[in-house]
């Protein structure tokens, strides 16, 4: 069964840190390209952040370079999201997203920045 399953998200003051997983399960992790999402209340989901499948190339929403690090360890089967100087612009759910042969999404993990 596959799973991905976010964690890490809770309430932080603006400037804040939080670090987000992704936990994979049920398929072949290290041949995936893995990508950060989000939406917040009212807005369409938007990419935050990607990384090639061996972890070589990443890319970022223009809102979020400079303070998002997107990272992965494909001996854990886990996706990570490094979130600094966060913003309240930043609250939304956050999403991990796996493109491969199939597309897998998981159910999301709330980030909530007071200002």
């Amino acid at each position: 069964q596959v799973q991905l399953v976010e964690s890490g998200g809770g309430l932080v003051q603006a400037g804040g840190s939080l670090r987000l997983s992704c936990a994979a399960s049920g398929f072949t992790f290290s041949t995936y390209a893995m990508s950060w999402y989000r939406q917040a209340p009212g807005k369409e989901r938007e990419l935050v952040a990607q990384i090639a499948r061996t972890g070589g190339s990443t890319n970022y929403a223009g809102s979020v370079k400079g303070r998002f690090t997107i990272s992965r360890d494909n001996a854990k089967n886990t996706l990570y999201l490094q979130m600094n100087d966060l913003k309240s612009e930043d609250t939304a759910v956050y999403y991990c997203r796996g493109r491969g042969f199939y597309d897998y999404w998981g159910r999301g993990t709330q980030v909530t920045v007071s200002s």
